[in-house]
């Protein structure tokens, strides 16, 4: 593609989260925090703050919650001027519960009938799908319903037709949808996207493999599922895993890389991950090594856990001390295999 106006093209639902404060419980609140939050908004904020070209496309009822998303997405230089309005339909609003051990964490969705669920296929604005360097989207948009399922493949098509690679987030949600459902779904997005994140319990239940299997493997195993192609595998705390084949030619080889990270005491658990495949695409849109992005990624996610809300407000400069720092020793990197 010469020139494309956009690096990244996303498309996701954005909606409103209220929280209690601090440590109470939702029941006990008389009071909540106002956030706007949505993964692949997540993503798109934190590359736009990164220095990166996006648009964020999705649709939106007219009204004042609305318009708060589309003005908060805006300030952080993401392009929402291709939204879809509608009169119709609905925000989807989610309440978040911060746990401590042993209370878990509880997230309540309230985003049944959201304009975006409700996304007629010939409502989605093309122009920006063809010219950009990347489309990317998760599998929690794909949960959400046939139309939205018909808007996304739409999205893949006219980008690819245009040169755009995908980049596709696994993201999976017990709540939306069973593992069966969403392996159905997401099959075709798993195999043929040009690059997957996809956390590891994730990619165990998808591959059907032991509850403890070898990080190597399993990584490995996914590359074979995706015939080589780019494929990032998060470990938590422990860090993450990214690989290849080593050549397009055939797929009996492959280069995997760890890059390990400091564990943090998360302050805002939310987002991280969506933070962690910004940090990784900002990074290998500029040069596509795999050890590097996935150390950007670790210092952009970890970062994140230390920022309330679900948008990581960070700078480049914040994203290079962290990552400065992590490679000083507190980070095990190199080829696995």
């Amino acid at each position: 593609m010469t020139n494309p106006r956009y690096d990244v093209v996303a498309i996701g639902e954005t909606m409103i989260r209220f929280s209690s404060p601090g440590f109470l419980r939702l029941e006990q609140s008389d009071t909540y925090e106002l956030h706007v939050g949505g993964s692949e908004s997540n993503t798109a904020a934190g590359l736009a703050r990164l220095g990166k070209s996006v648009c964020w496309l999705s649709r939106l009822t007219e009204n004042a919650l609305g318009r708060k998303i589309t003005r908060t997405l805006a300030s952080h230089g993401v392009d929402t001027s291709h939204v879809v309005w509608t009169d119709r339909d609905r925000v989807g609003v989610y309440y978040y519960e911060l746990g401590s051990p042993p209370r878990a964490s509880e997230v309540i969705y309230d985003r049944a009938g959201s304009a975006f669920a409700h996304f007629p296929p010939d409502e989605l604005i093309l122009e920006p799908l063809k010219s950009t360097r990347v489309f990317h989207t998760t599998g929690i948009s794909l949960a959400l319903s046939d139309s939205v399922r018909e808007v996304l493949a739409t999205a893949r098509s006219t980008a690819v037709a245009s040169g755009a690679a995908v980049s596709f987030d696994f993201n999976y949600r017990a709540k939306l949808w069973s593992m069966e459902q969403a392996k159905q779904a997401c099959e075709s997005w798993m195999t043929d996207s040009d690059l997957v994140f996809i956390a590891k319990r994730d990619a165990v239940a998808w591959l059907g493999l032991p509850q403890e299997p070898n990080d190597v493997r399993v990584l490995e195993d996914l590359i074979r599922l995706r015939n080589g192609k780019l494929t990032v595998m998060t470990l938590g705390a422990r860090g993450a895993m990214a690989g290849a084949a080593k050549s397009t030619s055939a797929v009996s080889g492959f280069e995997t890389h760890f890059v390990g990270t400091t564990p943090v005491e998360p302050i805002g658990r939310l987002g991280g991950g969506d933070a962690f495949s910004a940090g990784f695409l900002d990074a290998w849109l500029d040069h596509p090594d795999i050890e590097q992005s996935l150390r950007w990624a670790n210092a952009t996610a970890q970062l994140k856990y230390s920022i309330p809300g679900d948008i990581a407000l960070i700078s480049r400069s914040d994203v290079a001390r962290t990552a400065a720092s992590l490679g000083s020793g507190t980070v095990a990197a190199g080829v696995v295999r």
